[in-house]
């Protein structure tokens, strides 16, 4: 594979080389290691990690990949429970996977088990009601996110619940940027859309469960709920259960300081593979600069979004970011919803939030951050696979768009902040 930035300097040399590297490639060969795999998992995380973030050590986790790996993992977990769950998700839909979802928790609820599920109206608002009042005569807990109300002001609805968080009894914790939705089952049985969750056993997970329990207060003022909260504090934490330090992040603005603290620390590679790319001014200085010092910069985008005026906004950045030597691939295969990124095969970040406005400005959003070099190279391995179902975008075939495109994207660039 040739350099990019020998391709913007030969864009006119040889057409036939250009439209090779533009059509699909295959997997991107990965770098050496860029450290010693005796380097303490605390010091990668104080390396990669602002200090200002609370380190989690003693964590196992496991990355799955769609709905396909991540769905039986959750049913299986709702299956066992003992004592509670805790859902919080953007998108309940009331489709096979939302009933097949909606039967475990009735079922678990009808047991015993303490079952609470707050779901985001906006973003279920598709969803049948009589479906979530059967789950509540069945003994579930299920409450919307900030219900359509136009008396409180346009704020009040766009400040959204975008979290996907399932804890289990204390015990283990499921994140990442699948919701509860058919668009995430597999090809042929639903939309086969691309995403990452990361399983969780040890410490972290009570991180993840404080931040459900904060946004349940926060919504209905629970006293009953405060209380048996006050009560599991006395509950020993849970125990450790591997090696992996995590940071659990739900402050919009952390999460973005995050991502730019690991880019300015690069030493090798930045991929990152975003569903919704629409970066500020600070997000581009960053990974120009990483690529301006020789560091390998690879994004991962949407050839086809859900959201299609989302495609024009993200191209009008790929002049900027293609002329710097950063290489962009697009997903051929559906939709690819992940907000991932791996930095040096070490860092890595999964979650809900999008590099966006609506992300940065407005949603509720959570993301674990972790540190650890075994969990890095598996993200990086996976996102390097990705890239063989992905179309390479060089600046030489961008720059032959039609004109009617360039006009779209400046249009909508310009309205970036309200997208």
């Amino acid at each position: 594979m040739r350099d990019p930035e020998v391709v913007i300097q030969q864009s006119g040399a040889s057409s036939e080389a250009e439209s090779r590297l533009a059509r699909a490639v295959g997997p991107v060969p990965a770098h050496p290691p860029v450290w010693s795999p005796n380097v303490s998992a605390l010091l990668l995380s104080r390396y990669y990690l602002p200090r200002s973030h609370a380190v989690v050590q003693g964590n196992a986790c496991q990355l799955l990949r769609d709905g396909v790996e991540a769905y039986p993992a959750m049913l299986e977990a709702i299956r066992r429970a003992r004592r509670y769950i805790r859902l919080e998700t953007y998108m309940f839909i009331t489709d096979a996977v939302g009933e097949l979802f909606g039967e475990a928790l009735a079922e678990a609820a009808e047991r015993g088990v303490h079952v609470k599920v707050l779901y985001d109206a906006v973003g279920s608002w598709t969803s049948r009601k009589s479906f979530f009042e059967a789950l509540r005569r069945r003994g579930v807990d299920i409450r919307a996110f900030k219900p359509f109300s136009l008396a409180r002001g346009l704020r009040h609805l766009l400040r959204r619940d975008h979290r996907k968080i399932l804890v289990v009894d204390g015990e283990v914790a499921f994140t990442g940027g699948v919701n509860i939705s058919a668009h995430w089952a597999p090809a042929g049985q639903g939309g086969g859309w691309r995403d990452d969750v990361l399983r969780i056993e040890g410490p972290a997970v009570h991180e993840l469960e404080r931040r459900f329990l904060a946004t349940w207060r926060m919504m209905f003022q629970d006293k009953i709920h405060r209380l048996a909260a006050g009560l599991r504090r006395w509950h020993p934490r849970p125990v450790r259960r591997g090696q992996v330090s995590l940071a659990v992040l739900s402050s919009r603005r952390s999460i973005h300081r995050a991502y730019l603290h690991a880019i300015h620390r690069a030493r090798s590679s930045v991929l990152i593979a975003a569903a919704y790319f629409i970066p500020d001014r600070r997000m581009v200085a960053a990974l120009r600069e990483a690529a301006g010092r020789g560091v390998e910069v690879h994004l991962l985008l949407n050839a086809k979004s859900d959201h299609p005026l989302l495609e024009f906004a993200t191209r009008a950045f790929y002049e900027k970011l293609l002329g710097a030597g950063i290489r962009i691939f697009e997903w051929q295969r559906g939709v690819l919803h992940a907000k991932t990124a791996v930095v040096d095969g070490v860092w890595g970040t999964i979650g809900s939030f999008n590099l966006e406005r609506l992300s940065l400005a407005f949603n509720h959003e959570v993301n674990a951050v972790f540190a650890d070099p075994r969990l890095g190279r598996q993200l990086e391995d996976s996102f390097r696979t990705d890239c063989g179902n992905c179309r390479e975008v060089t600046l030489a075939e961008f720059r032959r768009r039609p004109l009617w495109r360039k006009v779209l994207e400046r249009v909508l660039y310009a309205c970036r902040k309200v997208l």
